[in-house]
């Protein structure tokens, strides 16, 4: 470990954060994000917006260290998120609503955070780390409610709200709740929701578990699990743009998924137009059904005995 890697190892220590956030790996990710080199001083540190991969090149090109690609998201997960909720480091200040899967995603060290480190290892550091150790509970809460701004409020088909975060599948996950459940489950109950950002947006475990489903955190969960009592049949939708439509093999995996259920199974492919729907028409799976955010009040039933319906 190179002495630039040391340092920034305590300093991230002194800003309070844990073994595993302040590791070599965390060190060389504040040092890629600062745009430091080993011979850089501290008060030479910058906050650009910053990738995932040009902190990994950083990484790379300065300090020797050439982690695999399939650590990037050992970063993202084990020391950027953290180094958000810490407030180290804001996410795409530059538009803050940007789809979480998009590959623009940036990091940058928070301006308030900035000025303590271009103070490390000067006479002035330790009181300029208490007033900012003293104020981030404070910022925390400012950033989160500049982030809350930007999420997407969906109303359930039982009055109740909500919110999802900003872009990717979760605008027509918004559509599907409000435009397609009201439409064609009438009185359902919602119980569940996915998130590009939180898996588990909404999540009745426990009225899954009454109706025989008994939920694998690691299985790929539909985006929408909607309950028809009426009808004794549990509606699983996906939005196409996430893993795309229900195919052979997605309606497979999610067969296995639902093995338990008590409730008949009725597969729900949902897009945004049907120009977005005609890209993958060849793969989706006889018995299931198509639903376009842009002619919500039609359904396109792929074959089948019954329309609308489970099968055994």
């Amino acid at each position: 470990m190179t002495d630039k890697i040391r340092e920034a190892s305590r300093l991230l220590a002194a800003l309070q954060m844990d073994s595993e956030r302040s590791n070599e790996r965390s060190a060389l990710t504040l040092l890629a994000l600062l745009r430091m080199g080993p011979s850089d001083t501290w008060a030479d540190a910058s906050n650009p917006m910053l990738g995932t991969r040009a902190i990994m090149d950083w990484m790379r090109d300065e300090y020797g260290r050439a982690y695999a690609a399939n650590t990037r998201e050992t970063i993202r997960r084990s020391t950027l998120h953290q180094f958000a909720e810490a407030l180290l480091v804001q996410q795409n200040p530059d538009r803050p609503d940007r789809p979480i899967n998009s590959p623009k995603w940036n990091y940058q060290v928070t301006p308030e955070a900035l000025a303590v480190i271009q103070r490390y290892g000067t006479a002035e550091f330790d009181r300029a780390l208490a007033e900012y150790i003293a104020r981030v509970p404070g910022l925390i809460v400012q950033y989160a409610a500049a982030r809350e701004m930007n999420r997407i409020p969906v109303t359930l088909p039982s009055g109740e709200p909500f919110t999802l975060s900003p872009g990717g599948q979760n605008v027509l996950l918004k559509q599907m709740v409000e435009e397609f459940c009201p439409r064609f489950t009438p009185g359902a109950e919602v119980l569940y929701v996915g998130d590009a950002d939180a898996k588990w947006a909404l999540f009745q475990e426990e009225r899954l578990a009454d109706l025989g489903v008994t939920v694998d955190e690691h299985g790929k969960m539909p985006d929408l699990i909607v309950y028809m009592a009426d009808k004794g049949w549990l509606v699983v939708l996906e939005a196409a743009s996430s893993h795309g439509p229900v195919d052979a093999k997605r309606r497979r995996e999610m067969s296995s998924l639902f093995e338990g259920a008590i409730p008949g199974l009725v597969y729900v492919s949902c897009f945004p137009d049907r120009k977005e729907m005609r890209k993958y028409l060849q793969q989706i799976a006889w018995e299931t059904e198509v639903w376009c955010a842009g002619d919500p009040s039609h359904l396109i039933h792929f074959n089948g005995e019954r329309f609308l319906g489970p099968y055994n």
